[in-house]
């Protein structure tokens, strides 16, 4: 049976560097990230422009539905079937990425919390603490660099869509959250080991 870390935090707040740092760590033959990034639903009928009306950030914009269904079978030991979202279409390709289960499965992304019926499945969750200020510049970064977006677009879309959300969202959902830390204590000395501990990981 496989265990169910959830981490979650505003966009950009530090979420996919610890995944990725805790992936590291445990190693590739004891443990899987997912993020949810890759459970979006098709927007390619309604997208009209970077930084346009279509809004990412909501929880509508994604299938958590089969997330869950995704969760429940890793925890039984049942392999999975991932999709993969495209973001230069907007929609899903038609390739999947296959998972067989593992000791540990680290589910990473900014609504998850938000959800009751995924936050039943987790065995822990945290949630990561970061100002407006420092999540602006690493998504404008980041969605320039990695999304081919323009910066006005990305500027555009945070201002009405990725902040009112996480006020509206993501903020709120840290309530349910087993720990929640902030960006120094992510860079503390032996914060990976303590929470592997803490964890049982």
């Amino acid at each position: 049976m496989s265990k169910l870390i959830g981490i979650a935090g505003g966009s950009c707040s530090g979420k996919t560097t610890l995944a990725r740092k805790l992936h590291q760590e445990l190693g590739e033959e004891h443990c899987h990230v997912i993020y949810q990034d890759s459970f979006y639903i098709d927007q390619s009928d309604r997208f009209d422009f970077d930084g346009g009306s279509v809004n990412f950030d909501h929880p509508e914009a994604l299938d958590f539905f089969l997330m869950s269904q995704v969760l429940e079978k890793l925890k039984s030991g049942d392999s999975v079937e991932i999709p993969i979202y495209d973001f230069s279409t907007h929609k899903r390709k038609p390739e999947v990425e296959f998972l067989s289960p593992k000791s540990v499965i680290l589910v990473d992304g900014t609504l998850i919390l938000s959800q009751d019926f995924l936050r039943a499945l987790f065995d822990h969750s945290c949630f990561i603490e970061c100002d407006y200020a420092t999540r602006l510049e690493r998504r404008l970064a980041r969605d320039v660099r990695e999304r081919g977006r323009s910066q006005a677009g990305v500027l555009d879309q945070f201002a009405s869509q990725v902040e009112p959300m996480h006020q509206a969202f993501v903020e709120p959902s840290k309530t349910h959250a087993d720990c929640i830390f902030n960006q120094e204590s992510l860079q503390a000395p032996g914060f990976l080991q303590n929470l592997k501990t803490e964890w049982w990981l």
